[in-house]
C-alpha cells in the first residue's frame, strides 16, 4: 500500500518530578536537603530515511507519545531522562501544523529531522531552593509538560528525471527496463497509480527515475487523482514526456502532447517551464517513426524514439537525461545541490546489457503499456 499523506497527534513526554530529600547519615541529624532532579521527557522526532519508501507505516498508529520523564531520588540522584520517538519517512516528506498551517520542515535529505513535540524539562530538586533564610525548603519543580500537536505529513517524491505522459504510454516498461524497480505492468491504462522510483546507471553516472501516474485532461483542475499526481512532478529536475504513437482511443498523440503540456502549465506551482525530454514510445510498431517526425516538426526540436520491447534507442534516452542533469548540476549554486545519488558498485541493468535483458511479457502492439 502506497500512502503519500497522513496525519497525526503527537506529544512529548512530561519532565519528571524533582525530589525532596534530606541527608541523613550517622552523626549527621540534620543534614542540608539533597533532592534529585527529574529526567527530560522524550521528544517526538521525524527523521527522513531513504530506506522508508512512503508513509504507510504511519497509518496503523496515529498517536505517538513519548515517555516521561523519571522522578529524582535522594542523594542528588537525578531520574532518567526518557528516550525519543523517532518516526522514520522518506525524503521529501513536508511536516506542517495542522492547526497553525505552518510548515515545520521540509525534509529534502537524508538524515534529516525536525523535533515536533519536545519532551518536557524535568523539575528541579529541593536542593535548588537552599538560602540562608530556608535551609529546610520542602519546595520542588513539577517537571514541564510535554509538547503535543496535530501534525499533517505529504510525501512529494525527490527523483532526477519524471516520466510523464499520458496513461498506457509505456512509462512503466521504461522504467522496468532502466533499473530493477518493478512497477506494475498490464495492458490497460492507469496500471501506475503511484510513484515508482529506480537507479538507472550509465558507466560511473546514474539518476534517479520515477514513474509517474498517467494524467488526463483536467489534471490541473483536480480531474481524477490530477492533483495527488502532479504535485510529485514538483521536485523533478528533468520531465520526460513519453508519448505513444497510436493510442487505443485513435487520439492524435501530437494533440496528447499539447494537452499533457497544458495540464503542467494550469497547475498550482506551473511545471511547463522544467526542462524537458521529448519521446515517443513503442518503436517496434509500424509507423512510429513518421509519428516521431511529425511531433519533431510540430516542435521544432529533437524527439527521440524507442522500444522498451526490444530496447531501441534506450541508451540514447539514458544519454540525454544524463547530459541535460550535468548541464543543470553545473548551473546550480553549490549550496543548494543535492547531495550525489550513491549507486550500486553492481549496475542494476547498465544500458549497453539492455539488448540481453529479459524482454517483459507484454504483446506488441497496443499492450506494451505502463
Amino acid at each position: 500500500m502506497f500512502v503519500d499523506r497522513v496525519e497525526l497527534y503527537v506529544k512529548g513526554g512530561d519532565g519528571g518530578r524533582g525530589a525532596v530529600s534530606f541527608r541523613r547519615e550517622k552523626y549527621v541529624p540534620r543534614g542540608g536537603p539533597d533532592g534529585g532532579d527529574g529526567g527530560d521527557g522524550g521528544s517526538v522526532i521525524v527523521r527522513a530515511d531513504p530506506n522508508a519508501d512512503n508513509l504507510a507505516g504511519l497509518t496503523m498508529k496515529k498517536h505517538w507519545k513519548a515517555k516521561n520523564g523519571e522522578a529524582g531520588s535522594g542523594a542528588r540522584c537525578a531520574g532518567s531522562d526518557a528516550e525519543d520517538v523517532i518516526l522514520l519517512v522518506p525524503p521529501g516528506t513536508i511536516i506542517r501544523d495542522r492547526d497553525r498551517g505552518n510548515v515545520l520542515k521540509d525534509l529534502t535529505t537524508e538524515g534529516e529531522e525536525v523535533v515536533v513535540a519536545k519532551g518536557g524539562r524535568g523539575g528541579r530538586g529541593n536542593h535548588h531552593f537552599k538560602s540562608a533564610t530556608n535551609r529546610t525548603p520542602r519546595q520542588f519543580g513539577p517537571g514541564e509538560d510535554g509538547e503535543e500537536r496535530h501534525i499533517s505529513l505529504e510525501l512529494k517524491v525527490i527523483a532526477d528525471a519524471g516520466l510523464v505522459g499520458f496513461p498506457n504510454a509505456g512509462k512503466s516498461t521504461l522504467l522496468s527496463r532502466l533499473s530493477r524497480a518493478t512497477p506494475e505492468i498490464a495492458p490497460y491504462p492507469f496500471t501506475t497509480k503511484h510513484p515508482h522510483l529506480g537507479i538507472v546507471t550509465l558507466g560511473d553516472a546514474g539518476f534517479v527515475l520515477a514513474d509517474l501516474p498517467g494524467l488526463i485532461e483536467g489534471a490541473a483542475q483536480g480531474v481524477g487523482l490530477g492533483h495527488e499526481f502532479l504535485r510529485h512532478v514538483e521536485r523533478t529536475r528533468v520531465l520526460v514526456h513519453v508519448v505513444e504513437p497510436f493510442p487505443s482511443d485513435a487520439a492524435d498523440p501530437v494533440k496528447n502532447y499539447h494537452t499533457i503540456r497544458k495540464e503542467l502549465a494550469d497547475y498550482t506551482i506551473p511545471l511547463d517551464g522544467r526542462p524537458e525530454i521529448v519521446c515517443v514510445s513503442k518503436a517496434e510498431l509500424p509507423g512510429a517513426d513518421a509519428v516521431r517526425d511529425k511531433l519533431a516538426a510540430e516542435l521544432g526540436r529533437e524527439v527521440l524514439l524507442f522500444s522498451a520491447v526490444t530496447g531501441q534507442g534506450l541508451s540514447g534516452v539514458v544519454g540525454r537525461v544524463l547530459a541535460l542533469l550535468t548541464e543543470l548540476k553545473a548551473a546550480e549554486p553549490k549550496e543548494v545541490r543535492r547531495p550525489p545519488v550513491e549507486f550500486p558498485t553492481e549496475a542494476a541493468v547498465r544500458t549497453e546489457d539492455f539488448k540481453t535483458q529479459p524482454v517483459p511479457s507484454i504483446t506488441p502492439p497496443a499492450d506494451a503499456g505502463g
